[in-house]
């Protein structure tokens, strides 16, 4: 019943638990969409691709045929979870030893057995503390492995953890579930002791701004939550539109234990010049 969960370099992990939506069909679906990419093939998708798809890149509605799908790409490593109960996938990629890198995050949302929506958020040089190259050497050593079903959280409590990180965006005394060790992939920068010396998540988080317009997927076996916004401006001296943005949170026990970051940049200058460091 549930789950695949890596693949990087070949390898292919699958499981899977309790289903509304069928299993296999969303397992289908994330192998399909990494295939679509890596081919630069888009009619990889036709076969579970509605007829009146919507397809965005950071949340802005443009023809499958002219953006990154589009784009044959080695992939360095892909991670996929599958939300049974809300019939939806997210797929993470890393695209770090080619000329163009990319670092990538998808979803996609299925309503009878068809891709009704497919938002992807491909960062690039300029976007947020962007490097891809620390990007996958810093996951490469962490662990996702599948949550064995007796110490698995249900998924009320996996989501909560993802809320009340943002919910702390707004209110400064939240208190949210953070691991001991807890660490948080931004870009290229790592909130890691291997990394800046830091073993927390809880650097540099704002506390005046709202979060809202969230979207999820949400899966038990890989203690994972994916949540799709658009993130607020920081710096309130200019006009900022929000900038597209999902965050994927590994949960084990109700604590935070990863928190992996795509944004990308609606204006100059929000990348921080390529430096990969995001302010503390």
């Amino acid at each position: 019943m549930k789950a695949q969960s890596i693949l990087v370099a070949g390898t292919t992990l699958i499981s899977c638990v309790r289903a509304q939506c069928s299993c296999s069909f969303l397992v289908d679906a994330t192998s399909k969409y990494v295939a679509a990419q890596t081919e630069g093939n888009p009619a990889t998708l036709a076969a579970i691709a509605a007829t009146n798809l919507n397809y965005t890149e950071s949340d802005k509605t443009i023809d499958i045929k002219t953006g990154v799908l589009a784009q044959p790409m080695k992939i360095d490593h892909s991670r996929s979870i599958h939300d049974t109960a809300r019939c939806a996938t997210f797929t993470e990629l890393i695209v770090a030893s080619s000329p163009k890198p990319y670092v990538i995050g998808t979803r996609m949302v299925f309503t009878d057995n068809k891709a009704s929506l497919i938002e992807t958020i491909a960062t690039k040089p300029g976007d947020w503390a962007f490097n891809a190259t620390g990007y996958l050497h810093w996951n490469s050593l962490e662990t996702w492995d599948p949550i064995p079903a007796d110490k698995r959280d249900s998924r009320e409590v996996i989501q909560a953890a993802g809320d009340a990180y943002f919910n702390r965006f707004a209110n400064a005394s939240f208190v949210v579930p953070f691991g001991d060790p807890c660490a948080r992939l931004e870009g290229g920068a790592y909130t890691d002791p291997r990394a800046y010396g830091n073993n927390t998540c809880a650097l540099g988080l704002p506390s005046t701004i709202r979060v809202t317009n969230r979207r999820y997927v949400v899966d038990e076996e890989m203690g994972a939550v994916a949540i799709y916004l658009g993130f607020p401006g920081l710096d309130r001296s200019v006009a900022e539109k929000p900038m597209p943005d999902s965050h994927f949170f590994r949960v084990e026990g109700g604590k935070i234990r990863y928190i992996h970051t795509v944004t990308t940049c609606e204006h100059a200058g929000c990348g921080m010049n390529g430096t990969g460091i995001p302010p503390q």
